[in-house]
């Protein structure tokens, strides 16, 4: 290469530059963009995405609508399929109720979160692993605390007793839904976050190759857009995953019995 000559295009670096959580922005094909410290492209995306959540449901949701119509008649669908197919369902009644709002944030939140990385210039932060960390970290202190408070230490541990093996049998069994715990939790997390970042990763790539190969890698952005349709499906059946399985996870140790 002589000096007059551009720099190669880098599509490893250019994927890996757009997918990291710096304080350097860089939004596809334009100027970085430096942020204050402490924030980082993700914390940004996700102080943003919590905002607009409120902002939603304070603008668009009418509390005082006898009969719901436009936005409130969609918000509430959503509501009531979370509290009834979800909350009640794995729950049950009572404890379904008092979780549902739990359930419609982690609902509503993770959904903007996956969203917002399907428009240009703007980043998930789903697609970061200490994003989905914190998220499933909530669900284990339901799972724990929360089991606790509600049943006390002795039938928070009896959930993970099963009755009628001998004692060496249990002790190994109640040692592995112990574990179970903390395996439970990573499902939430991986499953989330490699959703995202791979949705995104195939994005960038086929993007990177049209700066690569030029006008010949012209079919790649076809790809990439069809990638992006299927992104905005799996933003809505992720934000539905964490949520059941959150559901799930909690109702078996809130209800061992069943």
């Amino acid at each position: 290469m002589t000096p007059s000559e551009p720099p190669a295009f880098d599509l490893n670096n250019f994927v890996i530059h757009h997918l990291m959580n710096t304080s350097i922005w860089h939004p596809s094909f334009l100027p970085e963009i430096s942020l204050p410290k402490p924030l980082t492209v993700h914390s940004l995306m996700l102080l943003f995405c919590a905002v607009l959540l409120i902002f939603i449901f304070r603008v668009f949701y009418k509390r005082d609508q006898k009969i719901p119509t436009g936005a409130t008649n969609a918000l509430e669908a959503v509501v009531l399929f979370i509290r009834d197919d979800i909350a009640i369902a794995n729950l049950g009644q009572e404890d379904g109720r008092k979780f549902t709002p739990l359930l419609c944030t982690y609902f509503f939140f993770i959904l903007l979160m996956n969203l917002i990385g399907s428009i240009p210039f703007f980043a998930s932060p789903t697609a970061n692993i200490n994003v989905t960390f914190a998220l499933a970290i909530i669900s284990l202190g339901f799972m724990t605390i929360g089991a606790i408070a509600r049943n006390g230490l002795k039938g928070f541990l009896n959930a993970f007793v099963i009755r009628g093996l001998a004692w060496p049998v249990q002790c190994f069994v109640f040692l592995l839904e112990i574990l179970g715990l903390f395996i439970k939790t990573t499902a939430l997390t991986i499953r989330l976050f490699a959703n995202m970042l791979a949705g995104h990763m195939v994005i960038l790539i086929f993007l990177g190759l049209v700066a690569l190969f030029g006008m010949m890698a012209m079919p790649a952005v076809i790809l990439a857009i069809l990638i992006s349709l299927l992104e905005i499906f799996v933003a809505f059946l992720q934000a539905y995953i964490f949520t059941m399985l959150s559901a799930v996870f909690m109702g078996q140790i809130y209800h061992p019995a069943h």
